[in-house]
């Protein structure tokens, strides 16, 4: 089977690249340039696609909404057209976001796939878009199309843009003696639903061979995880004592206080479920942040 990858690159795409072969889109080339892209696509003639690549980062999404826009939906709409023309007739599986429900209430939790979706930043509502967009694809193009909405990424590799990465960064440097014994954090006392990258892939992998046709799943854990317990995780894997400091500029308003999601449909129509326990995702995070970075 000839896999075409998009986002190739990001986080996730080279844990993709590293379990499946595939083809990604050739370097550079942008989504928004629906010439390049067609051709791109027509070169491969690929039997399946997996859509991984976007805008994902909020802030830059709230900084820059049209371009996220841009990427997101209309990126996708030139990739479904650019199939469409090649002759495409396999399967697709769009990457989501768990970002789509927006604000759940706790009496909804875990979220499941029917909860409503109420996106709250740009990112969010380019990724509602673009969903309903394959939606509408899966039932009347010649190929069909799998969602899915996956939450909280970890793992080795993530940037440290994120917000257990970078803990896994400070940690480092001062287990190493590169930073004073003071870690900076936002909000630590919200919980989340972290999946290891590496079980996320696993999931996209059975989904493109067992997943319904116009169907949408979460890709979680099921599990709810309190930020401050994953840091004292940390701390205890790295043999690190240090004082916690929270950072008025990484706090975010209005943050959902807890979020855990069900995988039952995922499970359902796989057999999919996580494997990797979250003391070697962290212990892995670890040992990342030990290598050196160019």
């Amino acid at each position: 089977m000839k896999l075409l990858l998009t986002g190739a690159n990001g986080f996730v795409g080279q844990y993709v690249q590293a379990a499946l072969p595939c083809v990604p889109l050739p370097v550079g080339l942008d989504l928004r340039d629906r010439a390049a892209l067609t051709a791109a696509v027509a070169a491969v003639q690929p039997d399946a696609v997996l859509h991984l690549a976007a805008q994902s980062f909020v802030p830059a999404a709230f900084e820059n909404p049209h371009e996220t826009f841009d990427i997101n939906f209309t990126g996708t709409l030139n990739l479904l057209e650019a199939l469409q023309s090649c002759g495409f007739t396999g399967r697709m599986l769009f990457v989501g976001s768990g970002d789509t429900y927006g604000q759940v209430p706790e009496t909804d939790l875990p979220v499941r796939e029917d909860h409503p979706l109420r996106p709250r930043n740009p990112y969010a509502v380019s990724k509602v878009a673009a969903e309903a967009l394959c939606y509408q694809w899966s039932q009347t193009s010649g190929f069909e199309i799998i969602m899915v909405r996956p939450f909280n990424h970890i793992g080795p590799g993530q940037s440290s843009r994120f917000a257990i990465a970078d803990f896994a960064r400070q940690v480092t440097k001062i287990r190493v003696g590169r930073r004073a014994p003071v870690l900076l954090v936002g909000d630590i006392d919200v919980t989340r639903d972290f999946t290891d990258v590496r079980d996320v892939v696993r999931a996209y992998t059975l989904l493109l061979e067992r997943g319904q046709n116009g169907g949408i799943y979460n890709v979680c854990s099921g599990r709810e995880y309190r930020i401050r317990d994953l840091l004292r995780q940390l701390l205890t894997l790295a043999g690190v004592e240090a004082t916690i400091e929270q950072d008025p500029t990484r706090l975010r308003p209005a943050e959902q206080r807890r979020m855990v999601a069900s995988f039952d449909a995922l499970q359902r129509d796989t057999g999919w479920q996580p494997e990797i326990p979250m003391e070697e995702s962290l212990q892995d995070l670890l040992n990342d942040w030990e290598k050196p970075r160019q």
